[in-house]
């Protein structure tokens, strides 16, 4: 028999580390080659590593949250065959369980060493402990026998008695009171609490004094790490104006009920998508990235747009690249694509990665206003709020229309509140008169 040692794997190119988000097994248990032992994440992609080899699991070297550097000792395993850990390497001692306190530890003489503690223990067992006096009995309280409260009869108790069973979420009416009269005395409540009865809740009133510790890890760490650095890195200016899509509407429940059965079903979005690839190719530098370490923005070509997209474990972005390159249905088919790959846990690396701008939309519950944090390192933002029949005054009568507001922030070192301005507008232009987005200039 032998042991053997995984050590945490290469994840992807110029990655140094990875965080531990999932245990499948533990000590003790037998694995089979190529059984998934743990998942780890790194930007956003999670990886599983699998077993290289049939064993018993003897020890795991990190718990779950933990950030451990590719080849750091993993796990080890106990196998049929020889070990592949060199006797007396770094790999060894790193592996090696930890020494349990107050073990008895052989000596290479032979001799057997005892640690202090116990010695210590021993020491205070011997010598002679102080005699302690027996405590007097508590004194008796005399207490009336309770009074029983007739059936609708309103409890009679002081504001304080009163006060305490309201925080407690005790129904006095369930209390019987020893006082004068019936009356429920804090010796009352105290028994009534002591004998176990029990307590009547009044609906609503009782104290939860609960707390639940729940460690940041994967996932939701990943994107509370990524909206810190974006809140203290990036100065947002946030421009709001609002949009009348009836027209859009309109124009979008058409080509739904004549598009061929192949077709996805359009949404706002992929309308959206093109708007934005147009008012790029007018503004290029709002399709960008910045680098503010090295001082450099990187003015990207193609459009790459990143969705926002809430799943069950926490917000990811996939993203649509070349959105420049590619029409209205074909952008709503792969914003299908990669929202669905995104909610089920299938999207790669790469397919949540590479953004340069980014749409955030929270649909039907979108609000009148949001103020989006950027997707950093870019250097802006789209965010789509919900839509609602308002009306509007044309000049001479109020008329029903289809409002919505595009609420939006931009990286003011980079980009000027009046580009800002000119953008949204360009947008808003081209949402509100939807068949100049099919022409070509």
């Amino acid at each position: 028999m032998g042991e053997h040692l995984i050590k945490m794997p290469d994840v992807g190119e110029g990655i140094a580390e990875a965080e531990l988000v999932e245990w499948h097994v533990k000590v003790g248990d037998l694995v089979r080659e190529d059984a998934v032992l743990a998942a780890v994440m790194t930007d956003k992609a999670t990886v599983e590593i699998p077993s290289p080899v049939d064993g018993e699991v003897l020890w795991l070297g990190a718990e779950i949250g933990d950030v451990v550097a590719i080849g750091s000792p993993l796990i080890r395993l106990k196998v049929e065959g020889e070990d592949n850990i060199a006797p007396g390497s770094q790999d060894e001692k790193a592996a090696a369980p930890p020494a349990r306190t107050g073990e008895i530890e052989a000596q290479a003489d032979g001799a057997v060493k005892v640690p202090d503690a116990i010695v210590e223990r021993q020491a205070k067992s011997a010598s002679p402990q102080p005699i302690e006096k027996p405590q007097a009995p508590p004194p008796v309280r005399m207490h009336r026998a309770p009074v029983t409260r007739a059936e609708g009869e309103k409890p009679v108790a002081s504001p304080a008695v009163r006060l305490r069973a309201r925080e407690a979420g005790v129904d006095l009416r369930q209390v019987p009171g020893s006082g004068p009269a019936g009356r429920i005395t804090h010796e009352d409540l105290d028994a009534f609490f002591t004998h176990g009865r029990q307590i009547a809740k009044a609906p609503g009133l009782a104290q939860n004094t609960s707390v639940e510790h729940i460690k940041v890890i994967g996932l939701r760490r990943k994107i509370a790490e990524k909206m810190a650095l974006a809140k203290s890195r990036i100065p947002h200016i946030t421009y709001v104006e609002e949009v009348d899509v009836t027209a859009l509407e309109d124009l979008r429940s058409s080509l739904n009920a004549n598009k061929r059965g192949d077709r996805p079903k359009l949404t706002l979005l992929p309308f959206l998508m093109r708007a934005m690839v147009k008012a790029i190719a007018e503004q290029p530098h709002l399709n960008a990235i910045y680098d503010d370490d090295a001082g450099i923005v990187h003015q990207h070509g193609g459009v790459h747009i990143g969705i926002a997209t809430q799943t069950g474990s926490g917000l990811m972005v996939p993203v649509v690249k070349h959105a420049e390159a590619r029409d209205l249905w074909e952008c709503a088919a792969e914003l299908n694509r990669l929202a669905e790959a995104a909610k089920s846990g299938l999207a790669s690396r790469e397919e949540l990665s590479g953004s340069t701008i980014t749409i955030t939309s929270l649909g039907a519950m979108g609000g009148i206003v949001t103020t989006p944090v950027i997707n950093y390192p870019e250097v802006a933002i789209i965010g789509v709020n919900k839509m609602m029949v308002r009306p509007v005054w044309d000049g001479s009568t109020f008329i029903p229309r289809k409002m919505m507001n595009l609420s939006s922030s931009f990286d003011h070192r980079i980009i000027d509140g009046w580009d800002a301005a000119v953008f949204v507008q360009r947008i808003k232009a081209l949402l509100e008169t939807p068949a100049m987005i099919f022409v070509e200039a």
